[in-house]
């Protein structure tokens, strides 16, 4: 018997991309990742990172999930190649601002009707670069 995670292509072509609804998802998605940025008391600070108007905060976070994920790379099309840790470095992410992030993720993630199984991979696999940017954030 295969275990889920066998059953799962996640991580593997675009098979991540697509179980993300394709780029209308991860727009859908980081619309309700942002809403709770603003509402989560526990995401002040990181939101305070942010500027008033998340307009393209928002796009930016939607096109490169696009091609983190295995779709269409298409935040190096519109703003150019990117290093997640680097792009972050001037940012005071600790701990606490890692966590939050991960948070409104989690509760972005919640309110969709992603397969749980995906829901589950995207947030490990977020839990990688999320971590990066704190320890970069600290030197």
């Amino acid at each position: 018997m295969q275990s889920e995670t066998e059953k799962t292509p996640f991580g593997q072509g675009d098979a991540s991309y697509r179980a993300a609804g394709g780029f209308e998802g991860l727009v859908d998605l980081v619309e309700r990742f942002y809403g709770h940025m603003d509402e989560l008391p526990v995401a002040a600070r990181i939101r305070a990172m942010h500027p008033p108007d998340l307009t393209t905060s928002k796009d930016k976070l939607a096109r490169f999930l696009a091609g983190w994920l295995g779709g269409p790379r298409l935040f190096d099309e519109t703003y150019g190649p990117i290093s997640i840790p680097m792009f972050h470095h001037h940012l005071d992410v600790r701990e606490d601002g890692r966590d939050a992030w991960l948070a409104c993720m989690q509760a972005a993630l919640a309110e969709t009707d992603h397969d749980p199984a995906f829901k589950r991979y995207l947030m490990s696999a977020l839990a990688i670069p999320a971590e990066r940017i704190r320890i970069v954030a600290e030197r």
